[in-house]
């Protein structure tokens, strides 16, 4: 299983309006310098985490972007779930999935449990730990700058 880029791009972008929200929200460009992300890319990112609800324009448009709710209360699942319809690590267990050895598969209970433990972590993961642990890394590597 692969956790496809726009996920990836979103959590990041998820993370950067996160930290960097100064109140008055953090633009585009921004966050495409700082997280590496080409602009237009990041067109579809910031679409999606909008249409999906997590985001939206601090001021109306042209204003940057700050996060809809408490960082706290936003989960991974919730940025994997703006991009991805659901998380299924095997087909048969998709809605509407079938499989001809359903009754008799002796792995199938093992694949479901292991989709729901990986719900469940995506779940419990928020993107405030995360900006977090973010803000730490940037802080270490701020001290351990040697300037002359």
């Amino acid at each position: 299983m692969k956790i496809n880029t726009k996920v990836r791009y979103g959590i990041r972008t998820m993370i950067e309006i996160a930290i960097n929200w100064n109140g008055e929200g953090v633009f585009q460009r921004e966050i495409a310098e700082r997280q590496e992300i080409s602009f237009k890319y990041l067109d579809h990112i910031i679409s999606s985490l909008k249409a999906s609800g997590l985001i939206l324009n601090a001021e109306g448009r042209g204003s940057g972007y700050k996060l809809s709710r408490d960082p706290e209360k936003i989960s991974v699942y919730d940025v994997y779930r703006a991009f991805e319809n659901d998380l299924c690590v095997i087909d048969c267990l998709s809605p509407g999935g079938e499989c001809k050895r359903d009754q008799i598969c002796p792995t199938k209970d093992f694949w479901h449990q292991f989709n729901v433990h990986m719900i469940d972590f995506l779940s419990s993961k928020s993107i405030g730990e995360l900006a977090k642990k973010q803000k730490e890394l940037q802080q270490s590597e701020e001290l351990n700058m040697f300037f002359i």
